[in-house]
This record gives C-alpha cells, structure tokens and sequence, in this order.
C-alpha cells in the first residue's frame, strides 16, 4: 500500500518563511524497516544551524530537516514481527523527521511509555539523551553538588536542571529574567544571562566554583565558565550558539573549541574540559538505554514536558521562526499530519 508522505523542505540559505512543503510517495519498508506515521518532531537548534549551513556534518542542500519523531508503525518489512505495528515509538533520524511519514530501521526504534503523549515523548528524545549523558556519563555529578546550567529554559536546559535537581543537585541556571519564573519552579536558581554582571552573580551563588558547568554557548564566554569550575569538576561544551550567525567556517570555530578545551583539559589543576558528541561512539551506544531510563522518569511524573508551542507541520517556517526568536522556553513542537 503506497504512502504519501508530506515532507519540509530546506532547500538552501534561507530564512525560515523559505522552507517548502512537498508530497511524495514513500517507497514501501525494506528488511527491517517499519513506516512510521510520525506524530510529533521538534524544533532544536540543530535545525536552526542547518537552515544557515552551519551544522557540523549536515547533508548537501536540498534536504528534509528534522532530528527525531515520535510516532505509530503502519507497516513493517521482511523480517520484522508484526509486534510494533499500531504502537508508539521514538526514532533519533539526524535529518528527515520533519514529514508526515518516514521510513526508518525498526532497530533504531525506542518504545513510548504507555499514557505517555507524542508531544511530550518528543520534549526529551534527543534533549533527554543528551541532559542524562552529559549529566551521569560525562560530568558524573553526585547529590550534594553544583552545577551551573546555561540556557536552563531550554530543551536540554530545563530536562538538564529537572534531572540534577530529582539527583540532589544545587543548579544555578541562567535565563532571561522573563523566564525566571521557570527556572525557580524547575528547582533552580536564576540568573539573567544579559546581566553584564551574571558570572559574577554566579561565583556569589557558589563562591568555592562548581562541580559541573553544562554551556552551550561558547565563545568567549567559555573562558567565564571554565573559571567556575572547581578543582576536581568538569566543563561540558555542546554547542558553538554564539557563533550561530558567524560568517566564518563551521569547521573552523569548532576546531578553536576543541583545541581550547584539550589545552584546558590537559592543564595540570585537576579540571577537565570535555564537549558532548551525541553522535560519538560512547554516546550512540548507550542511546536506546538512556532514552529509555528518561523516558521512565516522564512517565512517573519526575521530569515535566517543556513545550514552548505546538505547530501543525505545514506550519514549520512559523515554528523555526518562534524557536529562533530567543523569547520561548523549552521545545517548538510540530505535529504530524
């Protein structure tokens, strides 16, 4: 039975009112392959970056952007039971995910907890993954400990803060202070980031330094976060936002984070200085686990979904326009068609 699916596509350079909707049909699931009817993907910055050329690794211009799905198996290949068809699953894609339907590898598939909705299951699929990596597996942070969260309104910023604080973890999050309010009804202690003076409102919060600074920011900032870090704590670098717009080479902004973060990391004052790779061989390993372990903590109620907003598919330049405009906390949401 042919599908057809309704894609977005990126076709270029472009603002977010250029990205284009398409039809096709999709070619029918090969061995192993399931059709997933997606319900929910998301706005992550990833997308943002691609829409300017900037990710790291992404595909040739034109391209269906889209980083991970939730949705319901309509049908399976050879060689795959009929056991998920009509149930509910994550998929990590990279690109791709902003259609209606998508073919994908049933092994790449995560169950949704039951009672747990698409939206929300999207809020934490790659933000969750990554907020419980680089918490538990990276920086290792224990109860009793602090940390300091930059963008704590965030997808991953507001998933990582929910976790440290269910953990025992002071979290010093930064913000606009229009986003304040969440940030203390998340757990944590806010800072206005735009305040001149936020690392020092920082070190007043945690004046011996801090176990763990989580910065997604980089730039020159990142000198700022490296001196919070205590002896014997970890910097976690996992994303260049503040050269999002640089007209510069992609390559080269983040060949000067991971030369800076080896010189630090080698620096002899037991601190390390370490960046996040969703994609590394450590971290895909552990992928399907970890999403599963987030996905346990939603459904008893421990993490709160964050949807900033939620966007019908065909509606995506209006998504990727919200999601860039600096004034949401947590994920843009699109919903499948």
């Amino acid at each position: 039975m042919t599908v057809t699916a309704t894609e977005i596509v990126l076709p270029g350079v472009v603002e977010p009112s250029g990205l284009q909707v398409r039809t096709r049909d999709l070619p029918p699931p090969g061995p192993g392959q399931v059709v997933l009817r997606v319900e929910a993907t998301g706005v992550s910055f990833a997308e943002q970056q691609m829409r300017l050329g900037r990710y790291f690794g992404q595909p040739p211009f034109p391209f269906v952007p889209g980083y991970d799905a939730v949705g319901t198996v309509t049908a399976t290949g050879h060689g795959v039971d009929s056991g998920p068809a009509g149930r509910r699953f994550a998929v990590v894609t990279k690109v791709g995910a902003w259609a209606s339907h998508l073919v994908t590898d049933a092994a790449a598939l995560v169950a949704v907890p039951d009672g747990v909705g698409a939206a929300d299951a999207e809020t934490v699929v790659v933000n969750g993954v990554t907020a419980y990596q680089m918490l538990y597996r990276v920086a290792r942070v224990r109860a009793g400990q602090t940390i300091v969260v930059l963008g704590a309104n965030g997808g991953v910023g507001s998933t990582l803060v929910q976790l440290a604080r269910h953990a025992g973890i002071t979290v010093v999050g930064t913000a606009s202070a229009r986003h304040h309010g969440l940030v203390r009804e998340l757990g944590a202690i806010p800072v206005d980031y735009r305040d001149p003076d936020a690392y020092a409102q920082i070190a007043h919060h945690a004046p011996d330094g801090v176990d763990a600074v989580f910065d997604h920011v980089g730039g020159d900032g990142l000198k700022k976060s490296w001196r919070l870090v205590r002896k014997g704590g970890t910097l976690v670098s996992y994303g260049t936002a503040a050269d999002k717009n640089s007209p510069g080479s992609p390559q080269l902004t983040f060949l000067n984070l991971f030369s800076q973060l080896w010189m630090w990391h080698l620096s002899p004052n037991n601190r390390s200085a370490r960046f996040y790779n969703f994609w590394a061989a450590a971290s895909k390993r552990r992928h399907h686990e970890d999403l599963a372990a987030v996905f346990k903590l939603l459904a008893e109620g421990v993490l709160t979904p964050q949807i900033a907003a939620t966007f019908p598919l065909n509606r995506a330049a209006e998504a990727m326009a919200l999601a860039e405009s600096h004034t949401v906390a947590g994920k843009v949401i699109l919903t499948g068609e």
